[in-house]
């Protein structure tokens, strides 16, 4: 399969061993959730918070939040630890991998570090940064595998500590320097070894002090502490430990700063003084019984880091800001999703609504989130639904794993549960209706479980949904009624089919379903007639269908556990003809099979007819209409995208704006390919006017809101012809300085003559060669 377009460049820096991230802001937005906290740190300005794997900063001078993730350079790993290097104004990021990321907060650059990411004599499992520490210049790394030494100022490694027993490696959870010595928490002991040994990488220079394993060390002005994992605070006196506070709960975290020591669980956060005499002391009961992560403070205000219980359906509150003279507590956090995995995903022009539900990859339930609430994004901030609020006016609704917009209303949803109690509709989050048995054609699979997955509206506005191993496992909902579809012609055992990935319509209507077992079925609308293909065989490569899509030319993708197929003929498979294809192409004169035995998740078709595919465990692939070629391909290593299970995929057909939700958060790519419109009554040109400063090489100048077959032509004030395209033509990625992409056209201010064109008022005349509707636009550009 031939690479249409190189999409990513990486520029080599400083070593062999580091590499700058890419900056992607400009072509890519980021939609992760900043509820969960982990790690907690501080500058003399600011305060570093980082979630599952992605970072925001709190100034406390003027109380901005911003954001920092694998759009502006993060890896999308998930975080470990976090030093703020203050003269060097260097934020150094480690993660449970083993990658290390140092952040310049001047020029916002990112620097790799891969050394213990790619160092093979360390198993991956023994990678994770634990802890940094900076002491004469050097970061100290407390990591699963024993300690490094990182310069700052050089940007480079020095030597590497294998502590353990005879040399071998061994968890080091924290490292305090007192008192001339390096102390270092670890699995097996308290370990010391003087700060000027020159010979620290002898491990027989570290002198073991206490057994047992120690979760945290933190020195306090002449004092020095130790938390193990019994749930107790000692202090290190000499070559002695003893005890000063048992706590009900493991110690997650010791921070010490201004001679002051905080103590972290889950239930409660305690500040104490260098003699361990209380402070204050803060329990979770007093913030919505949130579990705590971590603590940080200065002189007048306390930085508590949260977690959701997942468990109970409870979402984690960011940041709890609150001061040693009250209990007044503010929450810092962007605005976020629930929780970063997102399971589906359905968008309206104005909204986008999000579940996290999920069931695992065999439609079992042990795989899935049982209790978990909607995220919403309306008026460019997520408006959230909480589980305790739906949870409120349905019973037990557990497992939603889909959602799909009233296609009149998007402030109303239906929610497809799979284990009880049925459809939920919902406007903003009231309850509407509850479909089940009594009210629909929806059944139980046992007792009160109701499998629901996939649903999807046909032409004709009527709503069809799945329903899991029944015999009336079709539903078709219109005008008020219900209707179900008893499909035990083709599953004549409803158990065997565990689900259903997909459901998309014709043509002429006639209804196709991607399934678990029987591979793609379909039902005639017309006579009720039902057809299926399975097995090799029929040139199917596996039974298991996972993506289902019809394109804009009556052709249906199927995508499966093991390869891609194509039904050219879906009429003719619904009147008992079923038949599928492969596509093959040519690359260096060998023929192929598209996506041979790749785990095709979702497939989803923009406005010019191209393909989004996403895959499990390998990104997800941008590809021609009819896949001869890849435009472009994303993955975790070339792109914004934290994970390369691509778990759905959703397009604005207004905007053409492409958002990918995978198990470790949501992107967007700011894609241009809108849906054409019936008509050219809404078209447009923005921005207008073009100022100063626009990029139009890079951003484009679009007029959107086109009809499907256009002429588009651009002339100057006095009628000269400047630049022209037409649909069939002038499409994108062809090179063309006016170009159109599905609904909308995109010019880069160049002229025939391919030079930029001067400031001065320009007019766009449009021309639909199919109606023969025109429409004049004008739009002003503004040079410097």
């Amino acid at each position: 399969m031939k690479f249409y377009k190189p999409f990513l460049i990486i520029f080599l820096c400083l070593n062999c061993f580091s590499i700058c991230a890419q900056d992607f802001s400009k072509t890519w937005n980021q939609y992760f959730s900043y509820l969960d906290i982990s790690v907690l740190t501080q500058s003399e300005n600011k305060i570093y918070a980082a979630a599952e794997n992605a970072i925001f900063t709190y100034d406390k001078q003027t109380f901005e939040l911003t954001t920092i993730s694998s759009v502006q350079g993060l890896s999308g790993d998930t975080i470990s630890a976090l030093i703020y290097i203050e003269n060097s104004n260097l934020l150094v990021i480690g993660f449970e991998n083993g990658l290390i990321q140092v952040l310049n907060e001047n020029t916002k650059d990112v620097l790799n570090v891969v050394d213990i990411l790619d160092k093979q004599t360390i198993l991956p499992d023994k990678k994770r940064i634990n802890d940094f520490i900076l002491f004469n210049n050097t970061v100290y790394i407390s990591a699963d595998f024993g300690i490094s030494e990182y310069n700052i100022n050089q940007l480079e490694f020095g030597d590497t500590f294998f502590i353990g027993d005879n040399g071998t490696q061994l968890s080091i959870n924290e490292i305090a320097v007192f008192d001339g010595f390096f102390y270092a928490a670890t699995d097996s002991g308290i370990r010391r070894a003087l700060t000027s040994n020159p010979n620290l990488i002898d491990f027989q220079e570290w002198q073991t002090l206490s057994n047992g394993i120690w979760e945290g060390i933190a020195s306090v002005g002449a004092r020095l502490y130790a938390a193990a994992n019994n749930q107790r605070v000692f202090e290190v006196i000499g070559l002695n430990v003893f005890e000063r506070e048992f706590f009900s709960n493991p110690i997650l975290d010791l921070y010490t700063i201004n001679n002051q020591l905080a103590v972290t669980t889950i239930d409660v956060s305690n500040i104490y003084t260098e003699t361990y005499q209380p402070i204050i002391s803060i329990p979770s009961s007093s913030y919505n019984n949130t579990n705590f992560s971590r603590t940080i403070f200065n002189d007048t205000d306390i930085y508590i880091g949260t977690k959701g219980i997942l468990n109970l359906g409870k979402e984690g509150f960011g940041v709890l800001k609150t001061n040693f003279s009250d209990a007044e507590f503010e929450e810092l956090h962007p605005s976020s999703p629930l929780l970063n995995r997102i399971f589906q995903i359905d968008l309206s022009a104005n909204q986008i609504w999000a579940v996290h539900g999920s069931f695992a990859a065999n439609y079992g339930f042990s795989g899935g989130i049982e209790k978990s609430g909607i995220s919403r994004f309306k008026n460019n901030e997520w408006q959230n639904i909480p589980y305790d609020t739906i949870s409120q006016i349905v019973p037990s609704p557990y497992y939603i794993n889909h959602v799909i917009i009233n296609k009149f209303n998007s402030n109303k949803a239906y929610l497809s549960t799979y284990w009880t109690p049925g459809l939920i509709e919902l406007e903003n989050d009231n309850l509407l209706n509850l479909y089940d048995e009594n009210n629909s054609s929806l059944d139980r699979f046992v007792d009160v479980f109701y499998l629901l997955m996939t649903a999807n509206y046909d032409e004709n506005n009527a709503l069809w949904v799945t329903n899991g191993r029944v015999n009336n496992a079709l539903n078709r909902f219109a005008d008020g009624a219900w209707q179900g579809i008893d499909l035990s012609q083709i599953i004549t055992n409803p158990t065997v089919n565990l689900g259903f990935a997909d459901v998309d319509f014709d043509a002429d209507g006639n209804v196709f379903m991607a399934t678990s077992n029987f591979g793609v079925i379909s039902y005639n609308v017309s006579n009720g007639e039902l057809n299926n293909i399975v097995n090799d065989e029929n040139n199917m490569p596996s039974n298991d269908v996972r993506a289902l899509r019809v394109d804009r030319s009556n052709q249906v993708w199927v995508g499966t556990k093991e390869g891609l197929r194509i039904i050219y003929d879906p009429s003719g498979f619904a009147n008992g003809n079923p038949e599928v294809e492969s596509i093959i192409f040519l690359e260096d004169g060998i023929a192929s099979e598209l996506f041979f035995f790749q785990y095709i998740n979702d497939i989803e078709v923009d406005g010019t007819n191209n393909k989004w595919i996403g895959t499990l465990d390998n990104g997800v692939f941008y590809i021609t209409a009819d896949g001869q070629r890849t435009i472009y391909r994303f993955t975790k290593d070339n792109s914004p995208l934290p994970s390369n299970d691509i778990l759905d995929i959703k397009i604005n057909e207004t905007t053409g704006e492409v958002f990918f939700a995978t198990d470790k958060g949501m992107v967007s790519f700011k894609g241009t390919s809108s849906v054409p419109q019936d008509n050219l009554e809404n078209a447009y040109v923005y921005p207008n006017p073009v100022r100063p400063g626009f990029n139009m090489e890079q951003d484009k100048i679009k007029i959107t809101g086109l009809s499907k077959n256009v002429n588009v032509k651009i002339t100057d004030i006095e009628g000269n012809l400047v630049t022209e395209a037409e649909t069939r033509s002038n499409g994108k990625f062809k090179g063309f300085n006016l170009e159109i992409d599905g609904g909308t056209a995109l010019w880069n201010g160049r002229n025939l003559s391919n030079k930029v064109v001067a400031s001065g008022v320009y007019v766009i005349l449009l021309n639909d060669l199919d109606t023969f509707e025109t429409k004049v636009l004008k739009v002003m550009l503004i040079r410097q």
